[in-house]
């Protein structure tokens, strides 16, 4: 089996990834696409140089390497994927091969969680047009990270029921700290879930945002409540 999730920035993400990881049966990978995506773009994310010098940075080669033998001889294959980094002329075939996932959370959340980290943010950044669009393309299942926090075992098991895996509990504990598959980036973007040992509990009310960040929240309402329409 080979699972390719998608999701934009802030949204439960790298929890998911954790928690596959946690299972004996998968290996996984941390945003495949992330350095092709920062060269054929030149975007200045932090630790652009860092990334883009440590992996492989064709996107061609990467493809590939989804559909590669699975690594660590593991049963099973986890990909953390963004929409927003398969830009235009970026191999998507190989998704036909997956089965794709699209994981979901509100935007005013995303937002507010993005902008702690970055200073600058744009509509494109986190990622919800790109995703209603890759959606179309490549279809597949949409799980909302509110309703995993809101009930981490009910919602995982309902996940890998739809999937045909068996619901395995070490995906609901893990240990705190980095883990061997993170990117480099998890210096900078990782520091919450690496103080955690598994699901933080149920969202509370949305967060407020100022003026510019509402315009974006109006901007990726449309493309989050398409995909939230369609959600197990």
């Amino acid at each position: 089996m080979r699972i390719a999730m998608w999701s934009g920035p802030r949204n439960l993400s790298t929890a998911m990834m954790y928690a596959f990881s946690n299972r004996a049966d998968f290996a996984v990978w941390d945003e495949p696409f992330y350095a092709p995506y920062l060269k054929a773009t030149g975007a200045d994310h932090p630790m652009r140089d860092n990334i883009i010098a440590a992996y492989e940075t064709d996107p061609n080669i990467v493809a590939r390497r989804c559909l590669d033998t699975i690594p660590a001889q593991k049963p099973h294959f986890y990909m953390k994927h963004m929409p927003h980094h398969m830009i235009e002329g970026f191999p998507l075939d190989w998704a036909k091969d997956c089965i794709n996932i699209h994981l979901i959370r509100h935007p005013a959340r995303v937002i507010a969680s993005y902008g702690a980290k970055r200073d600058q943010m744009t509509l494109e950044d986190i990622g919800f047009a790109q995703q209603a669009v890759l959606y179309d393309k490549i279809g597949g299942l949409v799980i909302d990270s509110s309703d995993i926090r809101a009930d981490p075992e009910r919602m995982l098991k309902k996940l890998c029921a739809a999937i045909e895996l068996p619901f395995d509990r070490t995906m609901l504990q893990w240990h705190a700290g980095p883990r061997e598959a993170d990117g480099v980036w998890a210096s900078h973007w990782y520091n919450a879930v690496h103080q955690s040992t598994g699901f933080a509990g149920a969202e509370g009310p949305l967060p407020e945002l100022d003026q510019p960040q509402e315009k974006m929240r109006h901007l990726a309402m449309p493309h989050y409540e398409k995909l939230a329409k369609l959600k197990l």
